[in-house]
């Protein structure tokens, strides 16, 4: 692959990356999430924020892509890499944002698996669209580039001073979070979300993605619900997620999910619950989607 080509993949890959947040950002009714008619359980962001937010990060959506493109060493040193660049890609998301914290979990992801994609793609030269087997290789290369990533972040937790919401969540309950779904390959997006998309209609993907979203609200570990309530306000979320999906569908009408989801972002503002966990794989869903050419 040479160099012109490795430029044009990158641009072509990192701007479905930011359709990707892009996407998510503007996809609404979201249950105490930010859209463009709500800002959710926040009060100190909106859906502008998102969007510069965005902006601030695509230059790096293409350098991680760039990097897993002409990586030439082992899995852990391109998790190196992109953790470095990872730091500067938050430091000018913060930046833009006022210090305002909006995309630190998808940044986070999305400096794995795109550098992932570009690793993959120049080892087994892949062409886009992706079938499923070749999103698999792109997981399983994240999982050997995460490799003991749990046990390297929260080793000596007990003798810190100050802990981050995640460090607390892992040594008080032994929630993993975001680093535990990475080291496992995403199993929400492999054994999940992209079987969903792959087997249904997706030519209306925001009635598609609303009930996606209240899916993975229904059944993965949200670290930001449980920071913001607690345990209990987690499982009753999850609760409610599933039993909305009992009566809503992908058949369902327009209004009707509509209306329902309105109610439940009013409550969850109420109750000051954001899932933002699940709004990032909503995202990353997306972008899978997009390469491998379902809608």
């Amino acid at each position: 692959m040479n160099q012109r080509n490795k430029t044009l993949i990158a641009k072509q890959i990192s701007e479905l990356a930011l359709e990707a947040l892009l996407f998510e950002a503007a996809l609404s009714p979201k249950p105490g999430l930010v859209d463009p008619k709500s800002c959710g359980a926040h009060t100190d962001m909106n859906y502008s924020t998102f969007i510069d937010s965005s902006i601030a990060l695509a230059p790096f959506l293409t350098k991680y892509v760039e990097v897993g493109l002409t990586h030439n060493g082992t899995p852990f040193g391109l998790f190196e890499k992109v953790r470095a660049l990872g730091q500067l890609a938050e430091g000018a998301m913060l930046n833009k944002t006022k210090g305002i914290n909006t995309h630190k979990g998808a940044n986070f992801s999305f400096a794995l698996l795109l550098s992932a994609t570009g690793k993959t793609m120049q080892d087994k030269q892949l062409t886009i669209p992706f079938t499923p087997k070749d999103t698999s290789a792109i997981f399983a290369y994240v999982q050997q580039m995460t490799k003991g990533l749990l046990l390297n972040d929260f080793a000596d937790l007990a003798q810190k001073k100050q802990l981050s919401y995640g460090e607390k969540l892992y040594l008080e309950h032994g929630i993993v979070g975001i680093r535990g779904e990475a080291e496992l390959g995403y199993p929400a997006l492999k054994d999940s979300a992209l079987p969903f998309l792959r087997h249904s209609d997706t030519s209306d993907p925001q009635h598609l993605f609303l009930i996606l979203l209240l899916h993975l609200m229904a059944t993965i570990e949200d670290s930001n619900l449980i920071n913001r309530g607690g345990i209990f306000a987690w499982r009753n979320v999850k609760k409610q997620s599933a039993e909305l999906l009992q009566t809503l569908s992908v058949n369902s009408s327009e209004k009707e999910l509509e209306d329902a989801l309105t109610l439940f972002d009013q409550q969850l503002i109420q109750e000051n619950l954001s899932p933002g966990g699940s709004a990032d794989l909503i995202a990353l869903s997306f972008f899978f989607g997009r390469l491998e050419g379902l809608f």
